[in-house]
């Protein structure tokens, strides 16, 4: 590994890429994968597989980071666990399968597909941005008038003035200790998922594709997902758990409402393994659209983002995709970057006390990603036009 003027501008890049992914909750795929494709100059299956070692390095910095944090009005981790164990299972599901679609579908589907749908998930999260922001600068207003009115001098000025117990005295700490944030029976189910996940991905490459014993081995990861969610769900229904992070919506849920969360889950990692992204630029919209508070929706995204991204550097990694020094090296980056990116923005939202920001930053990071991607995708288009190569569905037991 040398270092050059294409490392250094790959750095810069880079860097931009995971502090605005991480804050944003998409991880930062959308912008790695043209950076070293077009400026590192690796080759698309190489620039994949280290752009999934840069998520999971930005998305473990920014969950470690989270870890520590109380959610912004509640008392509760800034983490929402039970949204996590009700959809993690479903995205990984989803992304096998949108794996397989991406080996049958042609490039030009997939980059005509991620146009649309970027552009419009990020004018979707513009428009909640904008509106995020209204309800914040109509709150604040609020309160400056309501500490107007409790600064003027009344009768019983001369008396000592104390808190309600629901006042500002009385707010959720920001930060507690590590193990007393983390949900350990949660984080364990959501680990079994992985582990059963990551088997069947490594016994798949050495069974013949399409063959009977393929196909067995592969329906595995349909038991393993649907018994977790499974679980979620029945204790939802029952009201012994509740999303809670969507605050007084606390009440028992509905079947039919279950079954809704749980087929966002498995398209949204569908629409990730297609587009070769993880279900992260899919998770963070749509978990805002459930009414998720902006602080919550990112780390929770981030945190389900650390599953899927690691499955896959591992799965990477044993099939000798990507080169370890420059993969060791950008993954370092996109820590430091993603940390920084937290940092920064929570000082920043704890300045302004707008949360607002994080939409913004969610929404600007789909759009250069829509660009950047969208870019590269017709240029490869217009190239095999000229070419006039084969554009039509493929096989998927030819190519896997």
């Amino acid at each position: 590994m040398e270092f050059g003027w294409k490392i250094v501008v790959g750095t810069f890049v880079g860097f931009l890429g995971a502090a605005l992914g991480s804050v944003g909750g998409v991880g930062g795929g959308g912008i790695f994968v043209p950076m070293l494709t077009l400026i590192i100059g690796f080759d698309p299956k190489s620039s994949t597989a280290i752009s999934k070692c840069m998520i999971m390095g930005a998305a473990g910095s920014t969950v470690y980071y989270n870890l520590r944090l109380r959610h912004p009005t509640l008392e509760m981790p800034l983490i929402d666990y039970d949204l996590a164990l009700l959809f993690q299972p479903m995205l990984m599901l989803g992304i096998s399968i949108g794996v397989a679609l991406n080996v049958m579908f042609a490039d030009w589907m997939v980059t005509v597909l991620l146009i649309i749908l970027f552009i419009g998930t990020s004018t979707k999260a513009l428009i909640k941005g904008i509106e995020t922001w209204k309800k914040e600068t109509i709150m604040k207003k609020e309160a400056a008038k309501l500490e107007a009115e409790e600064s003027k001098p009344a009768d019983g000025a001369g008396q000592d003035y104390k808190l309600l117990p629901s006042g500002p005295g009385t707010l959720p700490e920001d930060e507690v200790s590590l193990l007393q944030n983390i949900y350990w029976k949660e984080l364990s189910l959501l680990v079994y998922v992985w582990i059963g996940f990551l088997i069947v991905q490594i016994i798949k490459e050495y069974l013949p594709t399409c063959s009977i014993m393929y196909w067995i081995v592969n329906s595995l990861q349909i038991p393993i997902a649907a018994s977790v969610t499974l679980f979620e769900a029945i204790c939802l229904y029952k009201g012994t758990r509740v999303i809670a992070s969507k605050g007084k919506e606390v009440t028992n849920w509905k079947i039919y409402q279950i079954i809704f969360y749980c087929s966002c889950g498995i398209t949204a990692g569908m629409v990730g393994g297609l587009l070769g992204l993880g279900g992260g630029f899919i998770l963070g919209p749509l978990f805002l659209e459930l009414g998720i508070p902006p602080q919550v929706a990112s780390a929770t995204s981030t945190f389900a983002m650390v599953f899927s991204s690691s499955m896959s550097v591992v799965q990477y990694y044993l099939l000798n995709r990507f080169p370890i020094p420059y993969a060791a090296y950008f993954v370092l980056v996109a820590t430091i970057a993603a940390f920084t990116g937290q940092h920064v923005v929570r000082k920043i939202i704890a300045v302004l006390g707008r949360a607002s920001i994080i939409i913004f930053i969610l929404a600007l990071t789909i759009f250069i990603s829509a660009i950047s991607l969208g870019g590269v995708g017709i240029a490869d288009m217009v190239e095999k036009l000229e070419n006039e190569e084969y554009m039509g569905f493929e096989n998927l037991c030819k190519l896997s």
